[in-house]
């Protein structure tokens, strides 16, 4: 089990986005895609057959899941994650900061 999933909301926490927030859009092993965060220009060919334009592209690009915590609601902040096992053996992401659970 992950720490960070999909649909977290993150804040970046070193980097040239230190500060920013945004919302986990795609995990790829340690390696994370946030929206709006660590922007790059790609230069590409136009593709008439997908329909797409050449030109200057922005677009997200990775950034490692060490630069980032996850937003704890409550407190604005970001916050270390744990992972707890519930009474009926289900195993939840929880704050280490309050044990207040992530997952429903």
């Amino acid at each position: 089990m992950n720490r960070i999933k999909k649909g977290d909301q993150v804040i970046v926490i070193a980097g040239a986005d230190k500060g920013k927030k945004g919302t986990v859009s795609r995990v790829a092993g340690d390696k994370l895609f946030v929206e709006n965060i660590n922007m790059v220009k790609r230069h590409t060919k136009p593709n008439p057959q997908a329909g797409q334009p050449g030109g200057i592209v922005e677009r997200e690009a990775a950034i490692h899941s060490s630069n980032v915590m996850v937003l704890n609601p409550a407190t604005g902040k970001g916050e270390r994650v744990g992972f707890k096992v519930l009474g009926d053996g289900r195993k939840v992401r929880v704050f280490r900061s309050s044990g207040e659970a992530l997952d429903a």
